[in-house]
Parts: C-alpha cells; structure tokens; sequence
C-alpha cells in the first residue's frame, strides 16, 4: 500500500475538481492506496477561503473533499522529521518554505508516501517520492 499525500495545489485541485486529479485519486483508492492531506494543507485551503466571494459554497466542497480524505497530522514524528529536513537543507544552501517542509515531514514521518505536488522545490528532500498528477 502506497500512501498518497496531497500538497496545497494539487489538494486545490482535488477540491475543485480541476485536472484528473480527482480521477486519478479513485483509481489509487481502488487499488487499496490511501489518499489525503495533511493538517498543514487543510489550514492552507481554509486559508484560501477568506477572501473569495464564493467563500460558503467553496468551504462546502472543502468538507466535501475532506469526506474522500484522510487527516494526516502534524505529530512529534513529523516535528522530528522537520527538523532534519530543515537542517539539511540549510546545510546543503537549499531553503524551502515552511509548509513544503511540513508537507515533507509527514510524508517521510508516514513513511511509504508520496507526494503529489506542483513544486518541484519538494523533489530536493532526500528520501521524499514526488509525484505531479496535475499535468
């Protein structure tokens, strides 16, 4: 069983039904994968509701999508991760944002994931399987 963690955009993807994100995520559940986001993520697209004006009927979809989800969260293993991503990272000259950090920290924390996601920032932590399911 592969696990499959979602980051921002392409979990904005999944929400909105863009791409085949959304396809592709069934096929992966059919196979006895696991899809979803992790806390970090959720607080991201609740983020990107504040200013919309369509702000009530997008918080529906984001519940909606929570339902075909899973929660993965920012635990102690996850903060043990980050902190040596982050130190790696800045040893080798490499910053990242906070949250790609934190995205990379739960996946490598579930071990066996990997992550879907435009960036390509993400491909540069070591041990960390990237994926684009948006193209």
């Amino acid at each position: 069983m592969t696990r499959f963690l979602l980051d921002s955009g392409i979990a904005n993807d999944f929400v909105h039904r863009r791409s085949s994100v959304s396809q592709r995520a069934d096929e992966e559940r059919h196979k006895g994968n696991r899809i979803g986001i992790g806390t970090p993520v959720l607080g991201e697209l609740l983020a990107g509701l504040g200013g919309s004006a369509s702000r009530e009927r997008n918080l529906q979809r984001v519940r909606h999508a929570l339902s075909r989800l899973i929660l993965w969260p920012f635990d102690r293993a996850a903060a043990e991760e980050y902190g040596r991503i982050f130190t790696d990272l800045r040893e080798r000259g490499r910053p990242m944002q906070q949250i790609d950090i934190q995205i990379a920290a739960i996946a490598r924390s579930l071990g066996n994931t990997t992550v879907l996601t435009t960036d390509s920032d993400l491909a540069a932590v070591p041990g960390l399987a990237v994926e684009n399911w948006a193209t």
